[in-house]
């Protein structure tokens, strides 16, 4: 099936994190088919940095990202007065870390509101309309 182009948040900024390169260039050519600006960052440890520099529109990011925890880039965007506003998708194949995240995200709504936790394998179609869910959200 073809996907129709949305076209209502054309030119918004994404950032995609992960470590694995083929991942991140697979996000990139769906994001950018769907006329996103999409950036993309394969070490995690200047995610933090990056983003607070982008300031993307929404932010994508992989929990298991080798040499930091995903979790803990969460944390520190949500705790961030510059970055809290940003919205996050985070996913991962791992169960229990699936559940960790859902949790913290449950246990503090209002920091966390604009993150949405999905467990991979996903449907790209299913991650563009969460995209376009947080964008039309967004307060940014």
């Amino acid at each position: 099936m073809v996907r129709v182009r949305r076209g209502l948040f054309v030119g918004k900024q994404i950032l995609v994190i992960d470590d694995k390169s083929e991942l991140l260039h697979l996000m990139r050519r769906v994001l950018e088919d769907e006329e996103y600006q999409v950036s993309i960052l394969q070490d995690g440890r200047d995610a933090f940095t990056q983003v607070k520099a982008q300031l993307p529109d929404l932010l994508i990011l992989d929990l298991k990202l080798g040499d930091i925890s995903g979790q803990d880039v969460l944390k520190q965007l949500k705790h961030d007065s510059v970055t809290a506003e940003i919205p996050v998708i985070v996913y991962t194949a791992a169960v229990l870390e699936a559940e960790e995240v859902s949790g913290l995200v449950n246990s503090d709504p209002s920091r966390y509101q604009s993150v949405r936790v999905v467990q991979k394998p996903f449907e790209l179609e299913d991650l563009l309309d969460l995209v376009e869910n947080l964008l039309s959200k967004s307060i940014r």
